[in-house]
């Protein structure tokens, strides 16, 4: 059941700074494969964070919730979390709900990286 919808996760680090790219979509079916995406061991190795949503072309409020406690387990760490490439569509709702005053987004992963 190969959904084009379905979430696909990567994982790679640039410069000791981890990067998940992110395609799909995040709603409710999807938000323990992210939340063990962004909260892996791998948080403990690379508290610095850059999430790549520029595949993503639809996000609930599953997202955000899976956003607000990456974001609090890598600010536990002294690490950060950052976005990188959101559509017009998901920028919005994570403006709406002021998540971009929490986690900073950025247009590019490397913009997100030189941050």
């Amino acid at each position: 059941m190969d959904q084009p919808d379905q979430l696909s996760v990567e994982h790679s680090a640039i410069d000791g700074i981890r990067v998940v790219t992110v395609r799909g979509e995040i709603d409710h079916t999807v938000k323990d494969t992210l939340s063990e995406a962004l909260l892996s061991s791998d948080s403990a190795t690379y508290p610095r964070t850059v999430v790549d949503l520029s595949g993503v072309t639809f996000m609930d409020s599953s997202g955000i919730s899976v956003f607000i406690s990456a974001y609090q387990a890598v600010s536990d760490t002294e690490g950060w979390l950052r976005i990188a490439g959101a559509q017009e569509s998901v920028l919005r709702i994570l403006q709406i709900v002021g998540m971009d005053t929490l986690i900073s987004c950025h247009p590019t992963v490397e913009q997100a990286l030189n941050a």
